[in-house]
């Protein structure tokens, strides 16, 4: 496909490529929707096989953090950076400053943040160069914690869902991924007495979360397997597609992964097969939260009380698959969907 069929093909805004060579820094900013706000969304630095691929997750990011906002109730809209590179690499001031620069060329139509591969430390070198960036050391900080808590209310919502009570102890629990949002949810989910099975990439993270919260460990190609009620991926995306599904034995998949469905037909697939997804933008909204509340000046407390109402979100989109019996990827769409259009329909006056 076409670079401009690509990016018309759900109707994004603006996507802007770029390159500073000296610096190592290739990037990519794409814009979905600014009709409810300016487009926030991470920066995700990724060592992509190819520019195509960084492009194309960077639209799906962005598209995802438009329906995220407005089903959250946030007054922004979507947006995504990627960064293409080793997010390994020690020497990272000039990689991020030069993204700041070309974040400060939108002038505020698209605000950054953490994502996967970056930190705090990197937000603050975007900060040099401009205003539009928030988890920034003297913000708001790590959002982990945030989306973490909003992932662990979804969580429980969905096992009230499916299960007639919300309460997680004695459930085995399957996680994919043990960043820092991995660790936070099982940090929460342990402390209710969920037993964990858990896997990462990294052997360290793994161990760390086995010896913290008395957590199984298990190999990453056999998470998929694992006989658990509740699936909860929290690493990259697509993980829910035609050759993990077939291997299911869970009730419930919830996590802070964005994109988790390969494809919207695997949405199908689960509700055929009578696993209820809590649709991923829906249930890891807790870091935009967070980043919103940053912006807006709100306590911690009033955004982590703000994430823990992606369990009232959460149980009423429920309700809305069951009236419509529609899958429940589609309901969250349609939420999204309305909000856009309401705003949207609304008239400026002007004095």
């Amino acid at each position: 496909m076409e670079i401009f069929d690509l990016i018309g093909e759900h109707e994004h805004e603006q996507v802007v490529f770029w390159n500073e060579p000296a610096v190592g820094y290739k990037g990519i900013i794409a814009i979905h929707n600014t009709m409810l706000g300016p487009a926030l969304g991470g920066t995700r630095f990724w060592n992509y096989k190819s520019d195509l691929e960084a492009l194309v997750d960077a639209l799906r990011l962005a598209r995802g953090m438009t329906y995220k906002a407005a089903v959250a109730g946030l007054n922004l809209g979507g947006g995504k950076a990627v960064i293409i590179g080793d997010p390994r690499t020690p020497r990272r001031e000039m990689i991020f400053r030069a993204h700041g620069r070309a974040v400060d060329s939108l002038k505020g139509r698209y605000i950054t943040a953490e994502d996967v591969g970056t930190n705090v430390e990197d937000m603050d070198y975007v900060h040099m160069e401009t205003e539009f960036v928030a988890g920034i050391g003297s913000g708001s900080g790590d959002p982990s914690p945030v989306t973490a808590f909003g992932v662990y209310r979804g969580i429980k919502a969905a096992a009230k869902q499916k299960f007639g009570d919300d309460s997680l102890a004695g459930m085995r629990v399957a996680v994919q991924g043990l960043g820092h949002v991995g660790y936070y949810l099982c940090q929460n989910l342990a402390k209710e007495g969920a037993k964990l099975v858990v896997t990462d990439i990294d052997p360290e993270r793994v161990q760390r979360v086995a010896n913290d919260f008395d957590a199984q460990p298990v190999a990453a190609e056999r998470i998929y397997a694992v006989d658990a009620e509740i699936f909860a991926p929290c690493a990259l995306g697509a993980v829910v597609n035609d050759q993990t599904i077939p291997q299911f034995k869970f009730q419930v998949i919830a996590g802070a992964a964005n994109n988790q469905l390969a494809e919207d037909r695997h949405g199908d697939e689960l509700q055929k097969r009578g696993i209820l997804y809590a649709p991923d933008y829906v249930i890891n909204a807790g870091g935009l939260i967070n980043v919103y509340g940053e912006l807006n000046e709100w306590t911690s407390e009033r955004a982590m009380r703000k994430a823990g109402e992606i369990y009232e979100t959460l149980l009423q989109l429920f309700e809305i698959t069951q009236e419509q019996g529609v899958p429940t990827h589609v309901a969250a769409d349609k939420l999204a969907e309305r909000r856009i259009h309401a705003v949207g329909e609304l008239h400026r006056t002007w004095l």
